[in-house]
């Protein structure tokens, strides 16, 4: 015997891992992820760091255990802070997956899209929400795809648009119900001002005070709140009634 002393070599070995690579500076780095935490990740469903990486260090490679050197990390990142280059390499990296788990990922994205799109939605004229089963049978027919980097709520929005853009289906965001309330002359001046913004008028009122009850696409909600309190300085009141207004049923197949 030398009386030699081997020292570790620093390295963790990790099973049932989810990795993420980014490539930066002609070099890779991963770290290594709890599986199906990373898209809750990307879509802010999961906010707790510590549910998504199994370790807040960065490797160079994650399935045979080598951590990337902290000047390396500093020369590259501009900083040594693991937890730090963690996070943007969890945001910006490529989710290492089979091709398997890729298309099952893929398939369930798409579903929740469809189901966001059809939970925000109506026919324009019946006003009844349709069946997920159309949303997606409508996206397919537009050869809608999936971006897996992608908050699936942004996608959504992108759908929307796109089938009405194309009249693949005849579709419209469900109208948001709103009762608005403002004291004194305030109200006669900016009666004329919500009605241009209302898409529906259920109820317009003024003795002494605007009492309005109106429909309006929920992407001029905040613009109706806004007109609101800057005019009246914050005498004005904007009540949500509804979120979205849609009859009973479905639309048929």
């Amino acid at each position: 015997m030398s009386g030699k002393i081997l020292q570790p070599k620093g390295q963790k070995r990790l099973t049932n891992v989810a990795i993420v690579r980014l490539k930066k500076g002609g070099k890779r780095f991963e770290i290594a992820c709890y599986p199906n935490k990373v898209t809750s990740w990307r879509n802010k469903i999961e906010t707790d760091i510590d549910e998504v990486l199994q370790t807040q260090k960065v490797y160079t490679n994650v399935s045979k255990g080598e951590f990337a050197k902290q000047a390396e990390l500093k020369k590259i990142f501009d900083t040594d802070d693991e937890a730090e280059i963690c996070k943007l390499i969890l945001s910006k990296g490529e989710l290492q997956v089979s091709e398997k788990e890729r298309t099952a990922q893929l398939e369930e994205m798409f579903h929740e899209i469809a189901t966001i799109v059809a939970d925000k939605c109506v026919h324009p004229e019946t006003k009844r929400p349709y069946p997920v089963t159309m949303i997606e049978k409508s996206m397919k027919t537009m050869h809608y795809s999936v971006k897996p980097s992608k908050n699936t709520k942004q996608q959504a929005l992108e759908v929307i648009k796109q089938l009405t853009e194309t009249g693949t289906l005849e579709i419209q965001r469900a109208h948001m119900k709103l009762r608005i309330l403002v004291p004194g002359k305030e109200g006669k001046k900016i009666r004329e001002h919500i009605r241009k913004l209302a898409l529906h008028i259920e109820e317009d009122n003024y003795d002494e005070e605007l009492e309005m009850v109106i429909l309006v696409d929920p992407g001029c909600y905040r613009e109706v709140s806004d007109l609101i309190n800057a005019e009246t300085k914050g005498k004005g009141q904007v009540e949500m009634v509804s979120l979205k207004e849609v009859e009973e049923g479905e639309e048929k197949l």
